[in-house]
């Protein structure tokens, strides 16, 4: 696959962004933490000030390329309950007490 911002631009999935930068995957991870590993991926580069814009630059799509590698190699050996990366898993209603919160005297 070419190189370029054009193609990048275009990519909607896992795999294909997986594909782009030529990391090889287990299926199986993928499968089940598609969306965390993007979201991830997507916070390493905010966090890093990486430029996608960028990518013809050498090293920014090797920056580029290491932030997605992150971002898979974390859900290897973690799990979306884990990193609780989407607000569903950081909020907790006002009308629950959570089993960790209660302290026996």
């Amino acid at each position: 696959m070419n190189i370029t911002l054009a193609n990048f631009n275009t990519l909607t999935k896992a795999e294909e962004y997986l594909e782009f930068f030529g990391i090889s995957y287990d299926p199986q991870v993928v499968n089940v933490n598609r969306l965390h590993i993007l979201k991830k991926f997507s916070q390493f580069i905010r966090e890093n000030g990486i430029d996608a814009g960028s990518l013809t630059d050498e090293a920014t799509f090797n920056q580029t390329r290491e932030a997605l590698t992150s971002a898979y190699e974390l859900f290897t050996t973690s799990n979306s309950v884990e990193q609780k990366l989407f607000k569903v898993f950081q909020e907790h209603p006002s009308n629950v007490v959570m089993v960790s919160e209660i302290e026996v005297e």
